[in-house]
């Protein structure tokens, strides 16, 4: 007895979506392919920046993370937390630089602002370190990816759109 699982979302080619690990991604198509003995259902997604693309079972989805581009309210929640002001926790750099990877990953646009927040610097403040600014700029890019899409705006403008709420 074979039951078919497939994702609660539907996806369809040519949607933006977002991966957690990878960030915002098209999806390329949707196909069947026989792995192991068994045909599975692969939504089969592109990520133009990284030149990567990623196969994903249909009945996998959910349970990977993948996601649609978040809605306009999920946006504007990680909009106002960009306003917010900075919690820097007296924690060993180690301990926070792994939570904010987490964050990262986890693929919440929310949890992605909260990053950039608490380690954004701006010009007349002290330096950051090294794997502070790379964390720092993976959270821009990927906050910035999808908001790009959210607003069909270049990733540029996005950037810039964010700096400039980060820096009021």
């Amino acid at each position: 007895m074979n039951k078919k699982i497939t994702s609660k979302i539907a996806f369809n080619s040519g949607d933006y979506v977002v991966y957690p690990a990878h960030g915002v991604g098209k999806v390329a198509d949707i196909t069947k392919q026989k792995i192991a003995g068994s045909e599975l259902e692969l939504i089969v997604v592109n990520f133009d920046r990284d030149k990567m693309t990623l196969r994903i079972p249909m009945a996998k989805a959910e349970t990977t993370g993948l996601r649609r581009i978040s809605a306009e309210s999920t946006m504007n929640d990680a909009l106002g937390v960009l306003k917010g002001k900075a919690k820097v926790k007296k924690v060993m750099w180690s301990r926070r630089a792994q939570e904010y990877e987490n964050k990262i990953n986890s693929g919440n646009p929310v949890a992605i602002a909260e990053v950039i927040r608490d380690l954004y610097r701006s010009e007349n403040l002290a330096e950051q370190s090294y794997s502070e600014r790379q964390i720092y700029e993976q959270a821009l890019d990927r906050l910035a990816n999808e908001y790009a899409v959210c607003e069909n705006i270049s990733s540029a403008d996005a950037t810039k759109k964010l700096l400039d709420i980060l820096a009021k």
